[in-house]
């Protein structure tokens, strides 16, 4: 792995930092290091940041959690007639939107949906059962088992 960091992977050309003295051994950098250097990364390249791996699933699954949030409060907001629930579940949206948009910089993109509608959809059956008295057959906990697994198994067969 090299030493050097990306700043930027929002664009179709990334800057590279390189840290130390000397060339860098990345044989796409040309120049000296600890300078910024630019070369091109197709749009859409997942960059691979092995202490943001885990970060990248940490976010994703608080994304998927106010996913959850907001799924319920879409009930409390009666058609978003009622001010402050509604206030409170845009906002719940926003934040999930954009932990999601933080994730799939790190984690491809289907892999990422897939488990934020999966974790959010599980969540949001299981809590209304729980809180609205929603019907809890074993049919539907089965089904919900079943989303589960799909998620757990694309986290593990993702590298």
């Amino acid at each position: 792995m090299s030493p050097c960091s990306f700043t930027d992977n929002r664009l179709s050309l990334a800057t590279v930092i390189c840290p130390g003295e000397g060339r860098s051994s990345n044989p796409l950098i040309s120049g000296r290091a600890g300078r910024p250097h630019v070369f091109p990364i197709p749009v859409g390249t997942t960059l691979p940041t092995p202490s943001g791996c885990v970060m990248a699933w940490v976010c994703l699954f608080v994304a998927a959690l106010f996913e959850v949030v907001w799924a319920l409060g879409l009930k409390s907001t009666q058609g978003f007639t009622k001010f402050w629930p509604s206030v409170l579940t845009l906002s719940a949206m926003f934040v999930s939107v954009g932990l999601l948009a933080t994730a799939v910089r790190t984690i491809p993109v289907g892999t990422a949906y897939a488990v934020w509608t999966g974790v959010g959809t599980a969540g949001a059956v299981l809590l209304g059962m729980l809180w609205f008295h929603e019907p809890a057959g074993a049919q539907r906990l089965f089904f919900v088992l079943l989303i589960l697994a799909g998620v757990i198994g694309l986290k593990f067969s993702t590298n």
